[in-house]
């Protein structure tokens, strides 16, 4: 998968999820997704990043547990760890959230 692409994931949260918000006052939610592709394979993770109202939303009605369904572009980041090592993630800036059980 490359940057950008627009992607559609089924999972449930792995973490309770985190509201931050950015100086400007706007307001960010994180939280990670575990994806299950079959019983006998480990689950996928996908790291999730919701802005504005629906950030807010998520804080309020989602918990370690939740099922939801995300829809949202991806995006590959860098960072150096404390211990000098490059490492890389993948994040999904979502823009429509489903809440299936919450």
């Amino acid at each position: 998968m490359k940057n950008n692409d627009v992607e559609l994931i089924f999972g449930r949260l792995g973490r309770d999820p985190e509201l931050k918000y950015t100086t400007s006052k706007e307001a960010v939610c994180s939280f990670s997704v575990a994806i299950n592709k079959d019983k006998d394979s480990p689950p996928i993770w996908k790291q999730v990043s919701v802005w504005g109202e629906l950030g807010e939303r998520c804080s309020l009605f989602l918990k370690k547990g939740s099922q939801v369904f995300v829809r949202g572009q991806t995006k590959f980041k860098e960072y150096t760890s404390k211990k000098g090592e490059l490492k890389s993630f993948e994040e999904m800036k979502a823009w429509e959230i489903g809440f299936i059980n919450f």
